[in-house]
């Protein structure tokens, strides 16, 4: 059996990351690891994750490419499915969610807009993708 169970950010401040997904989007914390340096938050059924990057430089002794603000998004997003774009956009962006793409329709009838977090994570807050044949 093979289940996708989670994705791990790797992030400054793990406590700040985990603050800003609850005010901006509602998520509830699962555990902060009492160092500080890990933490989940319950988001459905694939657990968002949140690692410091002192942390993830003890894993990857190679290092990493960090996201930062400063820079173009890695080309990955996390994607959050709603019912109200608009208003979930104006709700992350009131928490500090950096605007990307305003809403717009595709021609499949979703509406997808784009943010980015606190580290310059790519988030897309968007509807979900009706059946299409």
């Amino acid at each position: 059996m093979i289940k996708f169970g989670y994705t791990i950010l790797y992030v400054e401040d793990v406590e700040a990351s985990i603050t800003f997904y609850e005010n901006a989007f509602g998520f509830s914390r699962k555990f902060i690891s009492p160092d500080h340096d890990y933490g989940e938050l319950i988001t459905g059924g694939t657990t968002l994750s949140f690692a410091s990057k002192a942390l993830a430089s003890q894993n990857l002794k190679e290092g990493f490419l960090e996201s930062s603000l400063g820079d173009k998004p890695f080309a990955i997003e996390i994607g959050f499915i709603v019912d109200n774009v608009p208003e979930v956009l104006q709700k992350a962006t009131s928490h500090g969610a950096i605007m990307v793409l305003e809403p717009v329709e595709k021609p499949w009838g979703q509406v997808v807009a784009y943010v980015r977090d606190l580290d310059g994570f790519l988030i897309e807050i968007c509807t979900e993708v009706e059946n299409v044949v």
